[in-house]
């Protein structure tokens, strides 16, 4: 394997020099754009007498130094760095730049999606542009000037303002933009194009008007009305719930189809891959518009948490991200149902956020150990960093974590910070004591409850004792007890009165002591307080209670989860057995409960394959997945009845057209497309796969639709009901993507030739990361059956395109890489195939420092 060189959180020092100005020209061309970068530096560090500074790929014209051109004997230049010897105190820097924007298959830096011009900075992606020094806790004042043909190109975007904007000969024409604001060089953008462009405005609470600006391909314009309005509502709750208000005249978003992320915060300039910006109910299902939305909100909220104040070094990159995510999910809980918002928040992090941190990858949401930065853009960074932040809040309540912000923004507005100044702002405005919860930032794992209860009747007293522990890792050995929080329902099985609480457990164990005329039933982690695993031994009596007379919707949830992971559970370790009569009670009881369709919905579904995992020990997948299939086609036979009523009376609400019923039409699709996949696994209900598919008027119950068709119906109803999909939607990149991946998980021996047969289509490409994840991604991630394959032809199959992958794009690579780097999930045979995929990898010469810092993670352990 190629040889790299980590980066240590504790070797951080401050940069040298400081960049107070940056003055951009970017002349384009396909394959000669001519960046010209002016650069006023002062020197911070007056010892250090030359200056280095980060660059990829580019080809170097000129250096000229406060105007005097240097020769080769005044710098040094390497594939990574410009080193620029005797440089004065102060002094302006002008460096000419060639790049190759087209043949840019990375996607970092600047490139060619489609037939647009779009850039991606983050992380270190401003290097790959021109001679930069590309770390975060150096902000600067940008001005750009985009020049490029007029007729090809007539929008010409950057960040800010436009200040400036001209004609020139040749055809060509220039914009001039000016970001008012500080900024470290991972927030610049530059696009450019000819788009659509839908406009509107917003108002701020002090009465400014912001321009608002969607840029989209040609004939797309009526999809970003969705992607609009969800701007408008994240604007709005921002200054209702943060105080936070926009700072520049205008907010550009632009959609591209070449993306490597979901979407990036650029100041001013926002740019989005298309699949969370473009939506209609014909080709977008439910669960796009709530993406898009989310993520609308997560990118536009990054203009205070990440952009007015920013991360110190990559280190801290939870610092905005965590913190963001934390916003978006709280923003979408406002928006739709908070309990399904949470619960879909909650099923994210333990099927994918617990296996990372139960694998070779784990790292505390603060990393201490970086190879490549791309490589920590991960759920734990993300998903569990959004947890601590939740967790803040949780014991500060919503009063004292928005005094907490407050305070956070006015000591470090236009400043680049760490995770320790966040914490120690919340801490500060609210007069406590958070030294031990820091620890969250600095220990990987998934910390562990135990939890035993006892009660003494004879004088009303019931004592809960949790304890704590973190599984060891071989980066930490030791782990510390930490700060958690744990929101706690007692329900009186007599009174059905239900008392709540919230404890901090501060120690490794504690005990607390509660009154009580009758022994409890005790609903554990409310919300989903913390991001934790529990042990405690519960009845199916005391789980059923909680599903009937608790209170709190997440409890309630996971009372049900938990009687049915056990059954697989059971079923999985006695394989000749019968579901038993616990999951009759449940399901009868969710059944006849009034819960609303959606919520409804959760409650019937199984856990998926990735939390069943990460809940058992070296599990053989494929029997776990017989058992899963054993304990569904159980539920659909003894429930045949009350699936179908449901199934009949959620289609009979989708036929109401007012938009009064938008949010229940979306909850009854939810219900509709659960019990059809229950119904699905009866041969009798086959036809509703069709019926529902020729019926549907939405993307949503198509999709429904064709999901039980490629899991549950024979091959030809599959076939005949894709086939006839993908001849209405040949032409729409984002619906063919569906396609694709549905194709993907196919139930069927011949899935590996199908994999091969559409790799080779016209309209696959490795180059497209959305088509390489809805194809390869979507099998190594969904279909389980087959990608855990007993011959290991599934792991082959991903390590094939992880190779080739590797030559056009390492990020993408390094993200499909995931499923096999988790072997330790398994049991030895799948272990051991795992490892031999991963070894055919590692063999390989010249792997991407992406590729290589999981590889060095993974194979030294087995």
């Amino acid at each position: 394997m190629s040889e790299f060189t980590a980066k240590y959180l504790a070797d951080y020092l401050p940069s040298d020099f400081t960049i107070d100005t940056v003055n951009l020209t970017v002349e384009l061309d396909d394959h000669h754009t001519r960046v010209t970068n002016t650069l006023t530096i002062k020197k911070v560090n007056l010892s250090q007498s030359q200056l280095s500074l980060d660059g990829e790929h580019l080809t170097l014209v000129s250096v000229h130094l406060n105007e005097e051109q240097l020769t080769r004997d005044d710098f040094t230049q390497t594939e990574q760095q410009l080193t620029i010897f005797n440089v004065p105190d102060e002094f302006t820097l002008a460096l000419v730049t060639e790049i190759d924007p087209a043949n840019n298959t990375a996607l970092e830096g600047l490139y060619k999606s489609g037939g647009a011009f779009c850039t991606q900075c983050e992380a270190e992606g401003f290097r790959r542009i021109t001679y930069y020094l590309d770390r975060p806790d150096v902000m600067a004042i940008f001005t750009t000037k985009v020049i490029a043909d007029k007729a090809t190109y007539p929008y010409l975007l950057a960040n800010g303002n436009p200040i400036e904007r001209g004609e020139l000969a040749d055809g060509k024409h220039f914009v001039t933009w000016h970001d008012p604001f500080r900024k470290p060089c991972y927030l610049f953008a530059l696009v450019a194009g000819d788009f659509d462009l839908l406009k509107d405005e917003f108002v701020t609470q002090s009465g400014r008007s912001v321009a608002l600006e969607i840029f989209v391909d040609r004939g797309n314009q009526h999809k970003a009305v969705h992607a609009m309005d969800s701007l408008k509502r994240s604007m709005a709750w921002d200054e209702q719930v943060f105080g936070l208000e926009y700072d520049l005249d205008i907010y550009m978003i632009v959609a591209v189809d070449f993306f490597n992320m979901g979407a990036m915060e650029n100041k001013g300039l926002n740019v989005f891959n298309s699949k969370y910006v473009l939506a209609d109910k014909e080709s977008a299902t439910d669960t796009d518009f709530f993406n898009i939305e989310a993520v609308i909100a997560h990118e536009y909220f990054h203009n205070w948490t990440g952009n007015r104040v920013t991360c110190r070094d990559w280190f801290q990159l939870s610092l905005k991200e965590g913190l963001t995510v934390f916003r978006d999910q709280q923003f979408s809980a406002d928006m739709h149902s908070s309990a399904v918002t949470r619960i879909q928040n909650v099923k994210l992090l333990r099927a994918q956020q617990f296996a990372e941190d139960a694998g070779p990858m784990s790292h505390p949401i603060r990393p201490e150990k970086v190879m490549e930065m791309n490589n920590f853009y991960t759920l734990t960074v993300y998903e569990k960093g959004s947890e601590v932040i939740r967790m803040l809040h949780t014991l500060l309540g919503q009063q004292g974590f928005r005094q907490g912000m407050d305070l956070y923004f006015k000591r470090f507005d236009g400043m680049a910070v760490t995770c320790d100044d966040f914490v120690d702002a919340m801490a500060d405005a609210n007069d406590k004591d958070l030294s031990l919860f820091k620890r969250w930032y600095s220990q990987s794992g998934t910390p562990e409850l135990t939890v035993t209860q006892q009660f003494d009747a004879e004088h009303n007293k019931f004592n809960l004792t949790i304890a704590q522990q973190t599984p060891p890792s071989e980066a930490q050995p030791e782990k510390l007890h930490l700060h958690i929080p744990i929101k706690i329902e007692l329900i009186d099985p007599v009174t059905h009165q239900v008392t709540k609480q919230l404890l901090e457990l501060t120690d490794i164990q504690h005990t607390w002591q509660f009154d009580a005329s009758n022994q409890p039933i005790v609903a554990l982690l409310g919300d989903f307080s913390a991001p934790v695993k529990v042990h405690f031994e519960q009845s199916v009596e005391e789980l059923l209670s909680i599903i009937e007379l608790g209170d709190n919707s997440f409890c309630i949830w996971d009372a049900g989860q938990k009687i049915m992971a056990q059954e697989v559970a059971f079923l999985l370790a006695n394989q000749s057995a019968q579901p038993s009569e616990s999951i009759m009670r449940m399901m009868a009881a969710v059944m006849k409960a009034d819960y609303d369709d959606e919520f409804k919905a959760l409650m019937l579904t199984l856990p998926s394959f990735d939390e069943l995992v990460s809940g058992l020990n070296k599990v053989n997948p494929q029997q776990l997945l017989n058992a899963v299939e054993q304990l569904k086609l159980f539920i659909a036979q003894q429930f045949e009845e009350n699936l179908s009523e449901l199934y009949q009376t959620s289609k009979q609400l989708l036929h109401k057209t007012d938009d009064s019923a938008e949010g229940k039409q979306v909850a009854a699709r939810a219900l509709a497309n659960t019990c059809l996949s229950y119904l699905s696994k009866l041969p009798k209900y086959h036809h509703l796969i069709e019926q529902q598919f020729a019926q549907a008027q939405e993307m949503t119950s198509k999709l429904g639709a064709l999901q039980s068709a490629v899991k549950h119906a024979p091959l030809v109803v599959a076939d005949n009901v894709l086939s006839q999909f993908e001849q209405t939607w040949l032409d729409d990149t984002l619906v063919m993507d569906k396609w694709f991946s549905l194709q993907a998980n196919m139930h069927t021996e011949t899935i590996f030739e199908r994999l091969e047969q559409l790799m080779a289509r016209d309209d696959f490409a490795l180059t497209n990361p959305n088509r390489a994840r809805s194809l390869i991604g979507a099998f190594a991630m969904q279909n389980a059956r087959y990608f855990h394959d007993a011959q290991g032809k599934g792991y082959q199959f991903l390590a094939e395109q992880i190779i080739a992958m590797d030559k056009i794009n390492p990020q993408v690579a390094s993200r499909l890489i995931t499923p096999l780097i988790q072997f330790k999930a398994f049991d030895e045979h799948h272990s051991e195939l795992m490892i031999k995929a991963l070894e055919l990898i590692a063999a390989q010469p010249e792997l991407s420092r992406d590729i290589t810092e999981k590889l060095n993670a993974a194979l030294p352990q087995h």
